[in-house]
Protein backbone atom coordinates (compact mmCIF):
# COMPACT_ATOMS: atom_id res chain seq x y z
CA UNK A 1 0.00 0.00 0.00
CA UNK A 2 0.98 3.51 -0.90
CA UNK A 3 1.51 6.04 2.11
CA UNK A 4 1.64 8.83 2.41
CA UNK A 5 0.74 11.00 -0.17
CA UNK A 6 4.21 12.28 -2.21
CA UNK A 7 3.83 15.48 -1.51
CA UNK A 8 4.15 14.33 2.39
CA UNK A 9 7.03 12.02 1.97
CA UNK A 10 9.41 14.33 -0.44
CA UNK A 11 8.57 18.04 1.43
CA UNK A 12 10.56 18.95 4.49
CA UNK A 13 9.90 17.10 7.88
CA UNK A 14 8.06 18.58 10.52
CA UNK A 15 8.41 16.87 13.62
CA UNK A 16 6.33 16.88 16.73
CA UNK A 17 8.31 13.73 18.60
CA UNK A 18 10.14 16.48 21.17
CA UNK A 19 7.23 17.81 21.83
CA UNK A 20 5.22 14.41 22.38
CA UNK A 21 7.97 13.22 24.88
CA UNK A 22 7.70 16.14 27.10
CA UNK A 23 3.88 15.59 27.46
CA UNK A 24 4.41 12.13 28.59
CA UNK A 25 7.26 13.58 30.98
CA UNK A 26 4.50 15.87 32.17
CA UNK A 27 2.08 13.25 32.78
CA UNK A 28 4.04 11.46 34.73
CA UNK A 29 4.82 14.78 37.03
CA UNK A 30 8.55 15.43 35.67
CA UNK A 31 8.63 19.32 36.37
CA UNK A 32 10.11 20.52 32.61
CA UNK A 33 11.10 23.83 31.84
CA UNK A 34 9.38 23.76 27.71
CA UNK A 35 11.36 25.57 25.12
CA UNK A 36 9.99 23.43 22.56
CA UNK A 37 6.69 25.64 21.65
CA UNK A 38 5.82 29.31 22.10
CA UNK A 39 2.87 29.49 24.73
CA UNK A 40 2.21 33.08 26.28
CA UNK A 41 2.73 32.99 29.50
CA UNK A 42 -0.41 34.89 31.03
CA UNK A 43 -3.55 33.51 31.17
CA UNK A 44 -6.55 34.88 28.92
CA UNK A 45 -7.76 37.92 30.06
CA UNK A 46 -11.49 37.12 32.39
CA UNK A 47 -13.62 39.31 30.06
CA UNK A 48 -13.27 37.40 27.34
CA UNK A 49 -14.12 33.96 29.04
CA UNK A 50 -17.21 35.01 30.68
CA UNK A 51 -18.40 36.25 27.20
CA UNK A 52 -17.46 32.89 26.01
CA UNK A 53 -19.43 31.01 28.33
CA UNK A 54 -22.58 33.45 28.31
CA UNK A 55 -22.48 32.13 24.37
CA UNK A 56 -22.82 28.49 25.66
CA UNK A 57 -25.44 29.53 27.74
CA UNK A 58 -27.37 31.43 25.57
CA UNK A 59 -27.34 28.55 23.02
CA UNK A 60 -25.14 30.05 20.53
CA UNK A 61 -23.75 26.38 19.65
CA UNK A 62 -24.89 25.52 16.07
CA UNK A 63 -23.99 26.35 12.69
CA UNK A 64 -22.63 29.58 11.74
CA UNK A 65 -21.46 31.48 8.84
CA UNK A 66 -18.92 30.18 7.31
CA UNK A 67 -16.77 33.32 6.57
CA UNK A 68 -17.04 33.98 10.87
CA UNK A 69 -20.38 35.65 12.60
CA UNK A 70 -21.30 38.86 11.09
CA UNK A 71 -21.05 40.52 14.39
CA UNK A 72 -17.30 39.58 14.52
CA UNK A 73 -16.67 40.32 11.60
CA UNK A 74 -18.18 43.80 11.81
CA UNK A 75 -15.77 44.21 14.77
CA UNK A 76 -12.61 43.39 12.61
CA UNK A 77 -13.52 45.90 10.17
CA UNK A 78 -13.94 48.33 12.68
CA UNK A 79 -10.40 47.05 14.18
CA UNK A 80 -8.30 47.09 10.79
CA UNK A 81 -9.99 50.70 10.02
CA UNK A 82 -8.45 51.81 13.29
CA UNK A 83 -5.39 49.91 14.42
CA UNK A 84 -4.00 48.73 10.96
CA UNK A 85 -5.21 51.64 8.84
CA UNK A 86 -6.93 49.17 6.30
CA UNK A 87 -10.09 49.74 4.82
CA UNK A 88 -12.25 46.09 4.29
CA UNK A 89 -15.92 44.89 3.92
CA UNK A 90 -17.30 42.27 5.91
CA UNK A 91 -17.03 39.92 2.78
CA UNK A 92 -13.42 40.69 3.04
CA UNK A 93 -12.47 39.32 6.33
CA UNK A 94 -13.09 34.95 6.84
CA UNK A 95 -12.49 33.40 10.36
CA UNK A 96 -9.82 30.89 10.85
CA UNK A 97 -8.85 28.49 13.28
CA UNK A 98 -5.60 30.43 14.45
CA UNK A 99 -2.91 32.01 12.09
CA UNK A 100 -1.64 28.53 10.80
CA UNK A 101 -4.95 27.69 9.18
CA UNK A 102 -5.28 31.52 7.43
CA UNK A 103 -1.88 31.22 6.24
CA UNK A 104 -2.48 27.14 4.98
CA UNK A 105 -6.22 28.43 3.08
CA UNK A 106 -3.94 31.23 1.60
CA UNK A 107 -0.82 29.35 0.33
CA UNK A 108 -3.66 26.38 -1.04
CA UNK A 109 -5.48 28.97 -2.85
CA UNK A 110 -2.54 31.12 -4.11
CA UNK A 111 0.37 28.80 -5.06
CA UNK A 112 0.25 26.13 -7.77
CA UNK A 113 3.17 22.97 -8.41
CA UNK A 114 6.71 24.86 -9.40
CA UNK A 115 5.76 28.18 -8.28
CA UNK A 116 8.53 29.80 -5.92
CA UNK A 117 7.32 31.72 -2.94
CA UNK A 118 10.40 33.90 -1.33
CA UNK A 119 10.77 33.60 2.48
CA UNK A 120 12.91 36.32 4.37
CA UNK A 121 15.95 34.41 6.62
CA UNK A 122 15.91 33.98 9.19
CA UNK A 123 12.40 32.60 8.86
CA UNK A 124 9.64 30.89 10.65
CA UNK A 125 9.62 26.73 10.11
CA UNK A 126 6.11 26.59 9.20
CA UNK A 127 5.51 28.30 6.31
CA UNK A 128 8.12 25.96 4.96
CA UNK A 129 5.71 23.31 5.07
CA UNK A 130 2.82 24.84 4.11
CA UNK A 131 4.33 26.31 0.86
CA UNK A 132 5.43 22.56 0.37
CA UNK A 133 2.06 21.03 0.25
CA UNK A 134 0.70 22.96 -2.18
CA UNK A 135 3.16 22.92 -4.65
CA UNK A 136 5.44 24.96 -4.37
CA UNK A 137 9.41 25.83 -4.18
CA UNK A 138 10.85 27.70 -1.19
CA UNK A 139 13.31 30.36 -1.92
CA UNK A 140 15.33 32.01 0.62
CA UNK A 141 16.23 35.85 0.90
CA UNK A 142 19.07 36.28 3.80
CA UNK A 143 19.34 39.28 5.59
CA UNK A 144 21.82 40.57 6.73
CA UNK A 145 22.58 39.82 10.59
CA UNK A 146 24.97 43.03 10.82
CA UNK A 147 22.39 44.86 9.43
CA UNK A 148 19.83 44.03 12.02
CA UNK A 149 18.17 41.74 9.57
CA UNK A 150 16.85 44.77 8.07
CA UNK A 151 15.06 44.31 4.78
CA UNK A 152 16.34 45.44 1.59
CA UNK A 153 15.55 45.76 -2.10
CA UNK A 154 18.72 43.80 -2.90
CA UNK A 155 17.81 40.89 -0.96
CA UNK A 156 14.90 40.41 -2.21
CA UNK A 157 15.20 41.16 -6.17
CA UNK A 158 18.03 38.71 -6.19
CA UNK A 159 15.80 35.79 -5.96
CA UNK A 160 12.89 37.33 -8.11
CA UNK A 161 12.63 34.82 -11.42
CA UNK A 162 9.82 34.38 -13.67
CA UNK A 163 8.36 31.52 -11.48
CA UNK A 164 8.04 33.77 -8.39
CA UNK A 165 4.36 34.03 -7.06
CA UNK A 166 4.93 35.27 -3.38
CA UNK A 167 6.90 36.97 -1.06
CA UNK A 168 6.49 35.74 2.28
CA UNK A 169 6.71 38.86 5.09
CA UNK A 170 6.35 38.37 9.06
CA UNK A 171 6.03 41.80 10.82
CA UNK A 172 6.95 41.70 13.56
CA UNK A 173 9.36 39.69 12.70
CA UNK A 174 10.07 35.85 14.08
CA UNK A 175 12.47 35.05 15.05
CA UNK A 176 14.49 37.69 15.11
CA UNK A 177 11.81 40.52 16.56
CA UNK A 178 12.38 42.96 14.44
CA UNK A 179 9.67 45.25 13.22
CA UNK A 180 10.27 46.27 10.10
CA UNK A 181 9.94 50.37 9.20
CA UNK A 182 7.54 51.56 6.45
CA UNK A 183 10.89 52.25 4.19
CA UNK A 184 11.45 48.66 4.90
CA UNK A 185 8.27 47.55 3.12
CA UNK A 186 8.22 49.78 0.95
CA UNK A 187 11.05 47.92 -0.65
CA UNK A 188 8.69 44.55 -0.74
CA UNK A 189 5.70 47.03 -2.04
CA UNK A 190 7.93 48.26 -5.15
CA UNK A 191 9.16 44.51 -6.01
CA UNK A 192 5.62 43.51 -5.79
CA UNK A 193 4.05 46.07 -8.07
CA UNK A 194 6.72 45.68 -10.30
CA UNK A 195 6.85 41.80 -11.01
CA UNK A 196 2.67 41.59 -10.18
CA UNK A 197 3.66 39.47 -7.26
CA UNK A 198 1.27 38.75 -4.03
CA UNK A 199 2.85 39.04 -0.68
CA UNK A 200 1.21 37.11 2.23
CA UNK A 201 1.89 39.10 5.50
CA UNK A 202 1.74 37.25 9.01
CA UNK A 203 1.07 39.92 11.47
CA UNK A 204 0.48 37.78 14.30
CA UNK A 205 2.71 39.83 16.94
CA UNK A 206 1.50 43.28 15.69
CA UNK A 207 0.87 44.40 19.33
CA UNK A 208 3.75 43.63 20.29
CA UNK A 209 5.89 46.04 19.73
CA UNK A 210 8.01 48.41 21.93
CA UNK A 211 10.52 51.79 22.48
CA UNK A 212 7.85 53.70 19.87
CA UNK A 213 8.44 50.98 17.02
CA UNK A 214 5.33 51.50 14.70
CA UNK A 215 3.84 48.58 13.75
CA UNK A 216 2.31 48.90 9.75
CA UNK A 217 0.42 46.85 8.26
CA UNK A 218 1.65 46.36 4.43
CA UNK A 219 -1.36 45.98 2.79
CA UNK A 220 -1.74 49.62 3.91
CA UNK A 221 1.33 50.71 1.16
CA UNK A 222 -0.02 52.42 -2.06
CA UNK A 223 -0.78 49.57 -4.39
CA UNK A 224 -0.84 46.96 -2.13
CA UNK A 225 -4.08 45.91 -0.72
CA UNK A 226 -5.42 43.92 -3.65
CA UNK A 227 -2.56 42.01 -4.00
CA UNK A 228 -1.72 41.16 -0.07
CA UNK A 229 -3.10 38.63 1.93
CA UNK A 230 -2.75 39.66 6.03
CA UNK A 231 -2.56 37.00 8.52
CA UNK A 232 -4.15 37.91 12.54
CA UNK A 233 -4.55 35.86 14.79
CA UNK A 234 -5.21 36.27 18.92
CA UNK A 235 -2.71 33.74 19.63
CA UNK A 236 -0.34 36.11 21.34
CA UNK A 237 -1.17 39.42 22.40
CA UNK A 238 -4.49 38.45 24.07
CA UNK A 239 -2.96 35.04 25.20
CA UNK A 240 -5.33 32.73 23.48
CA UNK A 241 -3.35 29.96 21.77
CA UNK A 242 -4.95 27.22 22.75
CA UNK A 243 -8.49 29.29 21.65
CA UNK A 244 -7.43 28.54 17.78
CA UNK A 245 -9.05 31.62 16.44
CA UNK A 246 -7.33 34.18 14.08
CA UNK A 247 -8.24 35.61 10.90
CA UNK A 248 -7.37 36.27 6.85
CA UNK A 249 -7.98 39.80 4.98
CA UNK A 250 -7.70 39.86 1.62
CA UNK A 251 -8.99 42.02 -1.52
CA UNK A 252 -12.47 40.49 -2.67
CA UNK A 253 -11.03 39.53 -5.68
CA UNK A 254 -9.03 36.70 -3.77
CA UNK A 255 -10.94 35.97 -1.15
CA UNK A 256 -13.59 33.23 -2.69
CA UNK A 257 -10.68 30.72 -3.31
CA UNK A 258 -9.37 31.22 0.28
CA UNK A 259 -13.08 30.86 1.29
CA UNK A 260 -13.18 27.51 -0.76
CA UNK A 261 -9.93 26.13 1.18
CA UNK A 262 -11.12 27.25 4.55
CA UNK A 263 -14.73 25.72 4.17
CA UNK A 264 -13.59 22.71 2.59
CA UNK A 265 -11.04 22.25 5.53
CA UNK A 266 -13.39 23.12 8.54
CA UNK A 267 -16.49 24.45 7.69
CA UNK A 268 -15.77 27.08 9.97
CA UNK A 269 -14.69 28.23 13.96
CA UNK A 270 -16.78 27.34 16.62
CA UNK A 271 -19.46 29.58 16.91
CA UNK A 272 -18.97 30.76 20.99
CA UNK A 273 -15.44 30.70 20.61
CA UNK A 274 -15.94 34.02 18.04
CA UNK A 275 -17.86 35.33 21.00
CA UNK A 276 -14.97 35.19 23.19
CA UNK A 277 -12.51 36.77 20.44
CA UNK A 278 -15.16 39.75 19.74
CA UNK A 279 -14.90 40.42 23.35
CA UNK A 280 -11.23 40.78 23.03
CA UNK A 281 -11.59 43.30 20.13
CA UNK A 282 -14.73 44.93 21.54
CA UNK A 283 -13.80 44.86 25.32
CA UNK A 284 -10.91 46.52 27.38
CA UNK A 285 -8.16 46.47 26.31
CA UNK A 286 -5.99 47.63 29.12
CA UNK A 287 -5.97 43.20 29.96
CA UNK A 288 -3.78 43.08 26.60
CA UNK A 289 -1.88 46.29 27.04
CA UNK A 290 -0.97 44.70 30.88
CA UNK A 291 0.19 41.33 29.49
CA UNK A 292 2.41 42.82 26.29
CA UNK A 293 3.99 45.74 28.62
CA UNK A 294 5.29 42.81 31.20
CA UNK A 295 8.58 42.19 29.51
CA UNK A 296 9.26 45.52 30.15
CA UNK A 297 9.37 44.97 33.91
CA UNK A 298 11.80 42.43 33.61
CA UNK A 299 15.41 42.74 32.03
CA UNK A 300 15.78 41.18 28.58
CA UNK A 301 16.26 37.99 27.64
CA UNK A 302 19.28 36.60 26.05
CA UNK A 303 20.18 36.27 22.60
CA UNK A 304 22.52 32.91 22.21
CA UNK A 305 24.71 32.33 18.84
CA UNK A 306 22.54 29.06 17.24
CA UNK A 307 26.08 27.87 16.18
CA UNK A 308 26.16 27.57 20.56
CA UNK A 309 22.55 25.84 20.44
CA UNK A 310 23.29 23.37 17.75
CA UNK A 311 26.48 22.19 19.55
CA UNK A 312 24.65 21.81 23.04
CA UNK A 313 21.58 20.01 21.35
CA UNK A 314 24.64 17.77 20.46
CA UNK A 315 26.00 17.50 23.54
CA UNK A 316 22.79 17.27 25.88
CA UNK A 317 21.58 14.49 23.05
CA UNK A 318 18.09 14.88 23.49
CA UNK A 319 18.02 15.62 27.26
CA UNK A 320 19.64 17.45 29.76
CA UNK A 321 19.74 17.00 33.67
CA UNK A 322 20.60 20.20 36.29
CA UNK A 323 18.54 21.22 38.70
CA UNK A 324 15.70 20.89 36.65
CA UNK A 325 14.65 19.01 32.94
CA UNK A 326 14.71 20.94 30.22
CA UNK A 327 12.74 20.49 26.72
CA UNK A 328 13.66 21.84 23.23
CA UNK A 329 13.40 20.91 19.59
CA UNK A 330 16.51 19.90 18.02
CA UNK A 331 15.17 20.40 14.60
CA UNK A 332 16.68 23.50 12.47
CA UNK A 333 14.28 25.79 13.47
CA UNK A 334 14.65 29.47 13.44
CA UNK A 335 17.68 29.10 11.96
CA UNK A 336 19.44 30.27 9.03
CA UNK A 337 22.38 28.12 6.75
CA UNK A 338 25.21 29.76 8.28
CA UNK A 339 24.01 29.79 12.29
CA UNK A 340 23.37 33.11 12.57
CA UNK A 341 21.32 33.52 15.82
CA UNK A 342 18.47 32.25 17.99
CA UNK A 343 16.44 33.85 20.62
CA UNK A 344 15.64 31.41 23.69
CA UNK A 345 13.86 32.78 26.77
CA UNK A 346 11.60 31.33 29.52
CA UNK A 347 8.54 32.56 30.70
CA UNK A 348 7.55 32.48 34.57
CA UNK A 349 7.25 31.98 37.01
CA UNK A 350 4.68 29.50 35.70
CA UNK A 351 3.68 25.39 35.55
CA UNK A 352 5.09 25.58 32.43
CA UNK A 353 8.20 27.27 32.37
CA UNK A 354 9.19 28.10 36.14
CA UNK A 355 11.32 30.54 37.16
CA UNK A 356 13.92 32.28 35.58
CA UNK A 357 15.98 30.34 38.85
CA UNK A 358 15.74 27.14 36.86
CA UNK A 359 16.69 28.55 33.28
CA UNK A 360 19.27 30.19 34.82
CA UNK A 361 20.95 27.53 36.54
CA UNK A 362 20.34 25.43 33.11
CA UNK A 363 22.15 27.93 31.27
CA UNK A 364 25.01 28.57 33.50
CA UNK A 365 25.90 24.75 33.84
CA UNK A 366 25.97 24.92 29.65
CA UNK A 367 29.42 24.62 28.62
CA UNK A 368 28.74 26.67 25.47
CA UNK A 369 26.35 29.11 27.12
CA UNK A 370 28.70 29.89 29.96
CA UNK A 371 29.45 33.06 28.31
CA UNK A 372 25.94 34.29 27.67
CA UNK A 373 24.65 36.01 30.79
CA UNK A 374 21.11 35.00 31.18
CA UNK A 375 19.08 38.78 32.28
CA UNK A 376 15.79 37.50 33.67
CA UNK A 377 12.59 36.13 31.96
CA UNK A 378 10.48 37.01 29.46
CA UNK A 379 6.88 36.38 27.58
Amino acid sequence: MKWPAQRLASGSKKSFGMYDEAAKLDAAGVDLIHLEFGRPHADTPDHIKQATKAALDAGIVHYGDFRGTLSFRQALVKKLRDFNKLDYGVDEVLVTNGLTHASFAAFMAAIDPGDEVILLDPYYPQHIGKTQLAGGKVVIAHLDEANGFAITKEAIAAKITERTRMIVLINPANPTGRVYTRAELQHIADLAIEHDLLVLSDEVYEYITYDGAEHVSIASLPGMRERTITCFAFTKAYSMDGWRVGYVTADARLMPAILTIAMTDVTHVNVFVQEGARAAVEGPQEPMLAMVEAPRLRPPSTLFPISAARAEARRISRWRSCRKRMSWSRREAFTDPAGKGISASASGPNPRCGSSRRWSAWAASSTHFKSATYQGETA
